[in-house]
């Protein structure tokens, strides 16, 4: 489990096979085997690490519901650790289970993201939406797109900043909209 308060920036390096590589100041006390890391908001597994770096292995699932498979070397990207039980929750509850990718139609500050719209219903005006691993509030939403305000030290000190019309994005909607809508569909005659 994350918040989307994004804790540093990493560097992709590459990818060998279903092994993913990431430059990233970590000690072995912040994370280690077996840990979970959010890589632009997609939760993966540590399956090897050093100081300067640490590796996760992907499946085709997430190379294509996501915009990991995309990545070129060099290119930044977001870093999260997992929530522990004593954290703050300065964001929100999010999973790291990337609902699908987004296309950015206008940059930051006034950030507009295209979504398709089967996840765009799940998008609430002053309710959560993570991109790329960043927790935001809503301002809009149309039936393809939602926006968010991306205040300047967000921009700065996550990818958000860098994105530029055209991007895709991982998109999380909200948990609770998903789970409401399973409970309720059976009352409504849907399933």
């Amino acid at each position: 489990m994350f918040t989307g308060i994004v804790e540093r920036l990493g560097t992709f390096e590459g990818r060998e096979g279903s092994q993913m590589t990431f430059s990233a100041d970590l000690s072995e006390e912040d994370v280690s085997e077996g840990d979970s890391i959010a890589v632009n908001g997609c939760c993966l597994t540590v399956v090897a690490q050093t100081e300067e770096s640490f590796s996760a292995d992907v499946v085709e699932e997430t190379l294509s519901r996501t915009n990991l498979g995309r990545l070129e070397p060099g290119e930044a990207v977001n870093l999260e650790l997992a929530v522990r039980a004593s954290d703050r929750m300065g964001g929100h509850l999010v999973q790291g289970h990337v609902d699908g990718t987004g296309t950015v139609r206008s940059p930051a500050p006034s950030l507009v993201v295209g979504l398709d719209p089967g996840l765009a219903r799940y998008v609430v005006t002053k309710g959560s939406v993570t991109v790329d691993g960043v927790s935001l509030t809503v301002v809009q939403v149309d039936a393809d797109s939602f926006g968010v305000a991306v205040i300047p030290h967000t921009s700065e000190a996550t990818t958000l900043g860098r994105r530029r019309i055209g991007d895709r994005v991982n998109v999380e909607v909200d948990l609770v909209a998903k789970y409401v809508e399973r409970l309720v569909a059976p009352l409504s005659g849907r399933l």
